[in-house]
């Protein structure tokens, strides 16, 4: 006799996806997978000697300890074989431990470093960012986190000194927060934006004043190599390298998207654009002890230095992302997102992220999409559409301090 059913049985199937779901909201678990992900691709760059911005950076750390400038003619003649530098003196000085260490340990020194800043960075935002909201932001960037650093990009570290620099600015630890803005700032001059956000905090005067006496010493930082006496012009030649070298290649930023045509006009362009972003600023005075106003500004600050840069990668990206992440979770939260918004999100996802991995998708298919640059048009119209929120009309909900915590 078939013996019946006794009552309700479990869903083994979701049992199962439950049971990945809390292995994937678990940051321990992220952490010692990327970190394998990390080691791995960092092997298999070094063991095919591919792992040319490694060399880039260590090669112009070595110059500089030399009294080189690695910039224009200098770099032309002593690293032919490799691309050209574009980061500031101090970025020499702070590297200087990775550039040193045993050619095969550096690389991976520099990866694990990057990647563990990444990750703190993320999982230290303040706690109105619950940790389910941080390990999907995890996991929604780390296929072009894991992308930036096959190419040992700086990007990521500046990207890590954006959040920290928001985290410690909402913990009232300002002197950390402009420190870390200045090393940024002078490091690849992307960081100098942020400083803009120190008005919406209390002691506006007093975090001015860390500022300036903060950017005396790193810019002068770089004498432990030279005289003083030096430091103008070889401030000057990192200017000049910076300058010459953005029309060398076709760049991942507004002024290549077709047909808009707006390389002739850059300059105006960036400047426009930024002054209109500080009326914007100003206008909204009332909104600047709302939490989400600071949100949002931060993440249209990193999208303004990736869309408006002289000369964006893909590998960019990771900076403006992650400050997307930060508004659509608040937005998410409150209830405030649009079918439209959730849309442009998974487009972005799916698009910018997942495309440019060759195992997950054919290099044809990118080719395609790619093509008619819909990547750049999707980061524009996030982008543009968190300046909106931001600036133009903020959801009731978020428009006030009381969305505080």
């Amino acid at each position: 006799m078939q013996q019946g059913h006794l009552g309700p049985q479990p869903d083994s199937h979701g049992s199962v996806w439950r049971r990945i779901g809390a292995f994937f909201l678990n940051p321990r678990n992220l952490y010692l997978l990327g970190l394998l992900a990390v080691l791995g691709l960092t092997f298999s760059e070094v063991a095919h000697g591919r792992h040319r911005n490694f060399m880039i950076f260590a090669e112009s750390t070595r110059l500089f300890w030399n009294h080189i400038a690695p910039y224009g003619d200098n770099w032309s003649q002593l690293a032919p074989h490799l691309d050209y530098y574009l980061y500031g003196p101090l970025f020499n000085v702070l590297f200087a431990p990775f550039a040193y260490l045993p050619a095969w340990l550096g690389p991976f020194a520099w990866n694990v470093f990057n990647f563990t800043l990444w990750f703190l960075a993320i999982f230290t935002l303040p706690g109105r960012f619950t940790r389910q909201e941080k390990c999907k932001s995890f996991l929604f960037t780390f296929l072009i986190l894991a992308c930036t650093q096959l190419s040992f990009q700086y990007n990521v570290t500046v990207a890590c000194m954006f959040l920290f620099a928001y985290s410690l600015l909402e913990r009232d630890k300002a002197f950390w927060a402009v420190l870390l803005i200045m090393i940024s700032g002078f490091t690849k001059i992307y960081g100098f934006f942020q400083l803009a956000m120190l008005l919406f905090y209390p002691h506006f005067w007093r975090n001015a004043g860390y500022a300036l006496l903060i950017a005396v010493v790193l810019a002068t930082a770089p004498a432990v190599a030279m005289p003083f006496s030096g430091l103008p012009s070889y401030y000057g030649e990192w200017f000049g390298a910076l300058m010459s070298h953005k029309d060398t290649r076709t760049w991942m930023n507004v002024f290549y998207l077709r047909p808009l045509n707006l390389l002739p006009y850059r300059t105006y362009v960036q400047a426009g654009v930024l002054a209109l972003l500080a009326v914007g600023v100003l206008v909204n005075r009332r909104k600047w002890q709302a939490p989400f106003f600071r949100i949002a500004s931060l993440a249209v600050l990193m999208g303004y230095v990736i869309l408006f840069s002289n000369s964006s990668e893909g590998h960019t990206y990771v900076i403006s992302l992650i400050g997307y992440q930060l508004w659509y979770w608040t937005m998410h939260r409150a209830g405030a997102l649009t079918r439209a918004d959730r849309l442009l999100y998974w487009a972005i996802f799916i698009v910018v992220v997942v495309m440019p991995v060759d195992i997950l998708c054919p290099p044809a298919v990118m080719r395609i999409f790619y093509g008619i640059q819909l990547n750049l048009w999707l980061l524009v119209a996030m982008w543009l559409r968190i300046c909106y929120t931001a600036f133009i009309r903020t959801p009731e909900r978020l428009a006030g301090p009381a969305q505080a915590a």
